[in-house]
């Protein structure tokens, strides 16, 4: 039996549970089935039988499918009528062109995030608030499907032995599904959706999530080289920011990207982006981030980027760093500066045995500033503090907090209002501004 076979005789199983006095329980997710399926996949039938393996361009397709559509239409026996004949034509198109029942969410540009939990649950994102959608999917296998268009051009696989699988969309949006026997309501989907056109640090300013000053700063900082972590917690902003950071780096750099799933989007010209590769069926064949880190110091790089360091990595890193490959930037999930530091520590011990000590000299002498990201709970992402890594003395990492932020009320319609200060402290390491040519009056 197969796994989709397995998976519709558990929920039937399931369907059929009755209460402690014997009453039936409904389905936790009932919903009303569309009366227009069968037509649906009449026309879907057609399409493939008359189309086949034709290439055309998408805007030809969509014409054909039209056509297909309408004349399917008119040949039921009970008339459609023209409110629903629109709305099946377009998602007709959605499942041929796009990903079936969320492209429409995917389309929609006010949704930040896409959360398909099995068939019959779809949440999206919007403006940091979740809200349950009226999409739905016929059945398992309609998700399978999506996910395997997703997952089957950037060469991935997902089934019963790899269960888990990252990719990405053309556009960049970072995509994680899981299927069973580990997703247990059936294959789920998580999207995050990028923006058409990347923000620029003027738009992190205007949101509120940094100060011009502090651009100005991280300006500097990019553009003397300094190597500079991001940190925060899931959905805080990280990968936006980097963008943004990434954006300082001269033209004339060569830059070399490194990813799970290539989402990072830098506007230079000479970037070259390495991407992760899993084992293949055999278990053979697998390309992690540390290789692509060690390799990268073979490619004469000006600056690498690391989208998120969370394992034995981060020791190839931090060596890059203190061996020339200045201006290096990355990613780190924490809940505080001193947290980013700890997890670093954790992460080298991961892939060496080093001793503790050691480690804190290295981390020290390669990172020169964290930016710490939050989600605050009115889901506004701020940059909440900015810290230079001063030093390492007496067993400890000394970090010298130049911004953070402060709360100051919570308004009426539930914002958050505060700003991000500058405290007293000056910079302490100013070689690198030195060497640069840029003069330090932050």
């Amino acid at each position: 039996m197969s796994l989709l076979e397995r998976l519709e005789s558990r929920k039937k199983n399931e369907s059929a549970v009755t209460g402690k006095l014997g009453e039936r329980v409904k389905p936790a997710s009932s919903f009303r089935a569309d009366p227009f399926q069968s037509l649906k996949s009449k026309i879907h039938k057609r399409i493939v039988g008359e189309l086949g393996m034709a290439d055309l361009e998408r805007r030809q397709l969509e014409e054909a499918v039209t056509q297909i559509a309408e004349a399917c239409m008119e040949e039921e026996p009970i008339p459609v009528p023209r409110t629903e004949r629109g709305r099946i034509i377009s998602e007709i198109i959605d499942e041929v062109t796009g990903y079936g029942p969320i492209q429409s969410l995917l389309k929609d540009e006010s949704v930040s995030e896409v959360m398909v939990n099995g068939p019959n649950q779809v949440y999206a994102e919007r403006k940091g608030k979740l809200v349950l959608t009226d999409i739905r999917f016929r059945d398992d296998a309609h998700v399978m499907h999506v996910i395997e268009k997703i997952v089957s051009p950037l060469g991935r696989r997902i089934d019963e032995s790899s269960p888990m699988v990252d990719a990405r969309l053309p556009d960049g949006s970072r995509v994680n599904a899981v299927i069973p026997p580990l997703a247990l309501k059936g294959p789920s989907i998580t999207i995050r959706k990028f923006a058409k056109d990347p923000f620029t640090v003027d738009d992190l300013i205007r949101f509120g999530t940094m100060t011009k000053d502090m651009a100005e700063l991280l300006r500097a900082c990019v553009e003397g080289k300094l190597n500079i972590v991001v940190s925060g917690g899931t959905g805080s902003g990280k990968t936006t920011t980097l963008n943004v950071l990434s954006s300082f780096i001269p033209a004339e750099d060569r830059i070399i990207t490194i990813e799970d799933a290539a989402e990072l989007q830098l506007r230079q010209e000479h970037v070259v982006t390495l991407e992760t590769r899993p084992p293949n069926i055999e278990g053979k064949g697998a390309v992690t981030m540390r290789d692509l880190v060690r390799n990268s110091l073979r490619m004469r790089p000006d600056r690498i980027v690391v989208g998120e360091v969370r394992g034995g990595e981060a020791l190839d890193m931090l060596q890059a760093m203190n061996t020339g490959h200045d201006g290096s930037l990355s990613t780190i999930h924490s809940n505080t500066t001193r947290d980013a530091l700890a997890r670093l520590e954790t992460m080298v011990l991961c892939g060496a045995v080093i001793p503790i000590e050691a480690i804190r000299q290295q981390i020290a002498s390669a990172i020169d500033i964290i930016i710490h990201l939050a989600r605050l709970r009115d889901k506004s992402r701020r940059v909440v503090e900015i810290a230079e890594v001063e030093g390492y003395s007496e067993g400890v990492i000394k970090l010298n907090t130049l911004y953070t932020f402060e709360e100051e009320r919570e308004t009426q319609d539930k914002r958050i209002a505060g700003e991000l200060k500058r405290t007293a402290n000056s910079m302490q390491n100013l070689l690198k501004f030195k060497m640069a040519g840029i003069p330090y009056v932050f």
